[in-house]
């Protein structure tokens, strides 16, 4: 009978009476150091059956290959469902191979697990459906398609060959396989598969409720136990600062005089009670609204067109323009009041045509959410558009905003985009321990009880005595300690444009815009115009100075020996002396041979105990209590009635003032005032 053809793989010869030799399969991808080992333990000439065949089959197939070389098939249907690859049938081994039964007797061959072997070449991946094309035939019989067993996918051997069983009724153990596997070769190992996996399940259950029901216990006797009650913390004790400054206690009266139509005068609006213009007092005259049995100001700071005063229940109110937050509180258009010039109740003062602002006009508090409580203020002090208030622990709060030349540069250098202004008072936390402040027209000196001193605001006349760049002049808003070493600082003053401090051994240094020597700071050239770093003012050596102030271009001092002394420009009368009574050779003369300025200190013949100065007007306070003043007076900012320049110191003197023991004064933009002790007159007298 002519041999049928096999699809899977072609058998080699063997005697009847051996079992069929065994085809390798091909097997999954192994690691090289895996597939070394197996090819130890496995012979290589050892034949492996390709597929399940009827023993008749192989009867009669059996003596016609009994004396031939098996050829190897070209390609093996492999019974894999996941993988297959053509492998090499070789020589029957020459060892007898072990069977427990004869071939002829068994009914049919069982299922036979091939055997990997390593191939040298990765197996290409053969789908389970599909089977490998048939291989040529090996005889002229017409093939047999053979139908794969059922159980066609091997177990699993993790990487590790298993030694041939000589018999073909016997399958392989699956010593290797994966714990919880059930796909089996038998019904034992499925069995106690399914049994070791039950045993598990109910181990896991078991676990889980035991747990469960010891987090049940645990939650119950948590429950049972009395909760812990945790006694408050006790607050942290507040650092109590110390004080360093005290306010002064001396109730005042206030004089103002000068033009008041935005409402710098604190009048407010329509008349004063005694029937008078609240705009353009050219004299000074009480101030009704500052009244000091009522109001009790104790300490006041006048600003370009606001100002800023302190009262002895420590309150700090404000009045004047408050466009840029000056005033620190919210101010809105209140009753208008139209101030005709043809108003026949209209006295020698005149009047404006103006509409006055009642809420900015009147003086009141600031708003005082900002400040922490208990906070008592010490002083205050207020430039061009800001204002500033020191406590008594040596703290700085501030409002308003700095102006440079292009316009508004804000008040912080954090400010939120789109806000240039402090419209309430905030603490500026990188002050402490100041004691003392100088206000310019838009910056600001601070001194602290070390003998420090910071400076903030507009530095493009180099008045903060640091370089501020162009492209960021915002960075002059943040306070900081400028470069004196290890000098102690003992007094500070400040013109519009420029500054002054002074040693604890009496040297005073001087820097900022020097167009005409207002910083006492010798001039090189006529475009020497401004003092880069504090220079020693040598012109004032032998003067001990207790007041400095400055204005647009000159400056005046008070000295603890009650000496005035004033230097810088002479041409509108700033000097408080006729201008031919100006020695030429303390003088720098202009081309036509007039005094352009002045070098050094000029001596008024007058004893002072305050000074004041604001653009080109002065006025001085003398021991006696009188006033004088002199220089530009336009506005009747002189208070001497006239809207011409005072040439010369004159005393103001007027039915208010008259008799008064005045301590202070004060100059703005276009306004003055003066404030002094009260006397009894003071409640049916407000002045001429």
């Amino acid at each position: 009978m002519p041999p049928k053809k096999v699809t899977k793989a072609a058998k080699p010869a063997a005697p009847k009476t051996k079992a069929p030799a065994k085809v390798a399969a091909a097997a999954p991808k192994k690691s090289a150091s895996v597939a070394s080992r197996a090819k130890a333990k496995v012979p290589e000439a050892k034949p492996v059956a390709g597929s399940k065949r009827k023993a008749v089959d192989e009867e009669v197939e059996a003596p016609k290959r009994a004396s031939k070389r098996a050829k190897p098939a070209e390609k093996i249907e492999a019974p894999e469902p996941k993988k297959a690859a053509a492998t090499k049938v070789t020589k029957p081994a020459a060892k007898k191979p072990a069977a427990k039964k004869p071939a002829a007797k068994e009914p049919a061959p069982k299922k036979i697990t091939p055997i990997p072997v390593p191939t040298k070449a990765a197996p290409k991946k053969a789908s389970p459906k599909k089977a490998a094309p048939a291989a040529k035939p090996a005889a002229k019989a017409p093939a047999k398609k053979a139908t794969p067993p059922a159980e066609a996918a091997p177990p699993k051997t993790n990487g590790v060959k298993r030694k041939a069983d000589a018999s073909v009724d016997v399958p392989p153990a699956a010593k290797n396989a994966k714990a919880g596997n059930t796909t089996t070769l038998n019904g034992e190992t499925k069995e106690k598969t399914a049994k070791a996996r039950a045993a598990a399940e109910a181990k896991a259950k078991k676990d889980a409720e035991k747990a469960k029901k010891a987090a049940e216990t645990k939650a119950k006797k948590a429950a049972a136990r009395p909760k812990k009650v945790v006694a408050p913390k006790p607050p942290r004790p507040v650092r109590v600062l110390p004080t360093i400054n005290t306010p002064p206690t001396t109730k005042l009266d206030i004089y103002v005089f000068g033009e008041g139509s935005a409402g710098e005068l604190g009048l407010g609006i329509g008349k004063d009670p005694s029937g008078k213009s609240v705009v353009d007092v050219k004299r000074p005259r009480l101030n009704h609204n500052l009244l000091a049995d009522k109001v009790g100001v104790v300490q006041i700071a006048v600003g370009g067109m606001h100002c800023v005063a302190l009262t002895a229940d420590n309150k700090i109110l404000t009045w004047g323009v408050n466009d840029q937050g000056a005033l620190g509180r919210p101010t809105d258009a209140g009753p208008m009041k139209d101030m005709a010039a043809s108003d026949e109740d209209s006295d020698d003062e005149g009047d404006a045509a103006d509409d006055l602002n009642a809420s900015e006009a009147t003086p009141a508090e600031v708003d005082t959410a900002n400040f922490a409580e208990g906070t008592k203020f010490a002083s205050v002090y207020a430039s061009d558009n800001a204002s500033f208030a020191i406590t008594t622990t040596g703290l700085v709060y501030g409002w308003g905003t700095f102006r440079g030349n292009e316009g508004v540069l804000g008040f912080r250098f954090d400010e939120p985009k789109g806000e240039n202004q402090a419209n309430s008072p905030i603490l500026i936390s990188e002050l402490k321990d100041i004691v003392e402040m100088a206000c310019g027209t838009n910056h600001v000196l601070a001194l602290t009880n070390k003998g420090k001193v910071f400076t903030w605001g507009a530095g493009e006349q180099n008045q903060l005595a640091r370089r501020v760049m162009a492209r960021s002049l915002k960075n002059g808003l943040v306070p900081r300690e400028f470069g004196l070493g290890r000098k102690k600082i003992v007094k500070i003053g400040a013109g519009d444009y420029h500054s002054f401090v002074i040693d604890d051994k009496g040297i005073k240094y001087g820097w900022g815009l020097n167009t005409f020597g207002q910083t006492g700071v010798g001039k090189k050239s006529d475009t020497d115009d401004i003092v880069m770093q504090p220079t020693p003012v040598d012109v004032l050596k032998g003067y001990e100075i207790k007041q400095i102030f400055g204005g647009a271009h000159h400056t005046i001092a008070c000295t603890k020996d009650n000496k005035v002394i004033i230097w810088g420009r002479c041409d509108g009368h700033q000097m408080g002396v006729e201008t031919e009574d100006i020695p030429k050779n303390i003088a720098f003369m202009d081309a036509d041979g007039k005094p352009r300025f002045v070098e050094k200190p000029l001596e008024l013949e007058m004893q002072g105990a305050c000074v004041a100065t604001a653009g080109d007007t002065c006025v001085v306070i003398d021991t006696d209590g009188v006033a004088w003043s002199w220089g530009f007076s336009e506005a009747y900012q002189t208070g001497q009635g006239q809207g011409d320049d005072v040439e010369e110191a004159t005393e103001i003197d007027n039915t208010a003032v008259r008799g008064k023991k005045l301590v202070f004064a004060g100059l703005g933009g276009q306004f003055g005032l003066v404030a002094g002790e009260p006397s009894v007159e003071n409640g049916a007298e407000n002045g001429a």
